[in-house]
């Protein structure tokens, strides 16, 4: 009889004893995932991301970017890429409250996570709404969910010049090509 040694589940303490050595740790599932530097086309993706979306947002809301940990679970604290909060949610440290809205900018290094792992992950937290900036793709491409009734559904799949506009968590006209021109 083969005996199977049980796996450790690492938490949120286990993640805040990692050195503050420049690299993006984040907790998913009970394990440190270490995330490398990403590229330019990501960043510039996601600095025109958080314009658009804070020429957008509410007085009572806030914009904010990785590196800044949302605490979803004991064993999961995630970095979305842009997030859309309610600062009543935050303290010090981290958001520890679901965001109303996790935008990931896909990488050929994270593609897949956040494709499966992260989109279930904010989907059981019950972030309302969640993105994907395919930004491998010639024009980039955008891939919006919607939680309703507990899951996620589709509300957007546009590339290029096409536009987009997003009623949650608040109103703002995306068109993917313009994330970086």
């Amino acid at each position: 009889m083969v005996s199977m040694a049980a796996v450790e589940m690492l938490t949120r303490e286990d993640l805040d004893a990692m050195p503050d050595d420049g690299n993006r740790y984040e907790l998913i599932e009970g394990e440190i995932v270490v995330s490398p530097s990403p590229r330019s086309r990501h960043q510039l993706a996601v600095t025109r991301l958080i314009v658009l979306l804070d020429a957008a947002c509410p007085e009572h809301l806030r914009v904010s970017q990785a590196p800044f940990d949302v605490v979803l679970s004991e064993f999961d604290v995630v970095q979305p890429d842009v997030l859309v909060l309610d600062p009543e949610g935050l303290d010090e440290r981290a958001l520890n409250t679901p965001p109303l809205l996790a935008v990931e900018v896909l990488s050929p290094t994270t593609r897949r996570r956040d494709l499966t792992v992260k989109k279930r992950l904010y989907e059981q937290a019950g972030v309302a709404a969640y993105w994907v900036v395919d930004a491998e793709t010639e024009g980039l491409a955008l891939t919006a969910w919607e939680l309703r009734d507990g899951r996620y559904e589709v509300v957007a799949a546009i590339a290029g010049d096409e536009e987009w506009t997003a009623t949650v968590p608040f109103e703002v006209t995306v068109v993917p090509s313009r994330l970086v021109r």
